[in-house]
């Protein structure tokens, strides 16, 4: 179970570096000055597995919580906080992807 935990974390890391490649670039005021061109929309590709890493985030975080459910029936059982840190970490990442392709596209 804690590999699988670790794995789950592993995945989210791998989503950060691919949302740090797909995301617009940030074009400042001397970029702008000088006449660097950076690209202003999100690159479709990447963001596809930006989804995918974030949506398997979250089944694998969902799996850890039923099995910590089902396996922890002591009282000295660790809650694990880090699931649910996870799950809504990536939750909320796929929400505000969401939301933002909305916006975009108006």
């Amino acid at each position: 179970m804690i590999l699988i935990n670790v794995l789950g974390w592993f995945v989210f890391i791998g989503a950060l570096l691919v949302f740090h490649d797909a995301r617009p670039e940030f074009i400042s005021g001397v970029q702008a000055f000088l006449g660097v061109e950076g690209r202003q929309e999100w690159s479709k590709t990447l963001t596809i597995y930006l989804v995918a890493l974030l949506s398997l985030c979250v089944f694998i975080s969902v799996t850890v919580l039923i099995m910590k459910r089902r396996r922890n029936r002591r009282d000295k059982d660790h809650f694990g906080i880090n699931g649910y840190i996870l799950m809504v970490t990536a939750v909320s990442s796929l929400i505000i992807l969401y939301f933002d392709f909305q916006r975009a596209l108006l």
